[in-house]
């Protein structure tokens, strides 16, 4: 369970004992539990002894950077962190009520409106536990090409999941970019919105964790949000109130995705791998 190491700093950090501890599903890469402390405080620990020792640190920047948007959208705060764990405020689950959907579309449009001078953060992250690059460019369709999609792709033929005659088919697609993208100034990103980054809290208010925060095209995140499914029509048409999506999203929605595919192929291969490479036919 929670190793000993760790509940040392919890300990330390609290100034109290753990009393209780109850595990919670953490995700693919990490493990994750609900803390019950002796001085009655009731918190959320997720950690990782074999992670990069910045990731939950970087996580924690991106948690601030969302919340600094004042979009209205719950962030979980930060309470603690180390090199192999986060502990943030506990959130109850709750159940959504007739606008929370709508809502959170609506919020979601708000933070997007939170912009930069460039494409980028000015510190690399993380996008699940694969290393993501967040050098600034002043174009999105040279970010998108050269921080998102060329990383992934050298990974994935390196590591023998895509095959190489794919890289010149993949080289002449980004000279496509440019005429495929709507132009659009750089937006504040969740980066890794799918249905197990958002919940509803007991207020039917929606809250957003787990992020791979950069300043990208708003259209990465909603793209996103279809990936997996798990967001209501109620939420889109939320969004498009208050920040309406250009022309032609419809005709993006996979090219955006390539690059969460991608990942997937990197970490769990399989079908993934085939649906990479029939986007990137798609487009090419």
């Amino acid at each position: 369970m929670l190793p000993e190491s760790i509940s040392h700093k919890i300990n330390d950090h609290f100034d109290t004992d753990i009393s209780v501890i109850k595990s919670v599903h953490g995700g693919d890469i990490n493990q994750a539990a609900q803390l019950f402390l002796q001085n009655g405080e009731n918190i959320f620990i997720k950690w990782n002894q074999n992670a990069d020792p910045t990731m939950f640190s970087k996580e924690a920047k991106g948690l601030k950077l969302l919340s600094q948007a004042g979009s209205g959208l719950r962030i979980p705060d930060t309470l603690a962190s180390g090199e192999d764990f986060l502990v943030l405020e506990w959130i109850e689950n709750g159940a959504k009520n007739e606008t929370s959907s709508y809502n959170f579309g609506r919020q979601l449009a708000l933070m997007h409106k939170s912009s930069a001078d460039s494409f980028g953060l000015d510190h690399d992250n993380f996008i699940g536990r694969l290393p993501q690059s967040n050098a600034k460019h002043s174009n999105w369709s040279d970010f998108f090409a050269i921080e998102r999609i060329e990383p992934q792709i050298q990974m994935a033929i390196e590591e023998g999941k895509i095959e190489r005659s794919l890289f010149r088919t993949i080289q002449n697609l980004y000279g496509k970019f440019g005429h495929i993208f709507p132009q659009e100034k750089p937006a504040l990103l969740h980066g890794d919105l799918w249905s197990g980054n958002y919940m509803f809290d007991s207020n039917g208010d929606a809250s957003i964790f787990d992020p791979a925060v950069y300043y990208g095209h708003r259209e990465m995140d909603i793209s996103m949000t279809r990936l997996f499914g798990g967001f209501s029509n109620d939420f889109y048409e939320g969004y498009n109130e208050e920040y309406p999506l250009e022309e032609g999203f419809e005709g993006r929605v996979k090219l955006y995705n390539l690059y969460p595919i991608l990942v997937h192929t990197n970490l769990f291969g399989g079908s993934y791998t085939r649906q990479a490479e029939q986007i990137i036919h798609h487009y090419a």
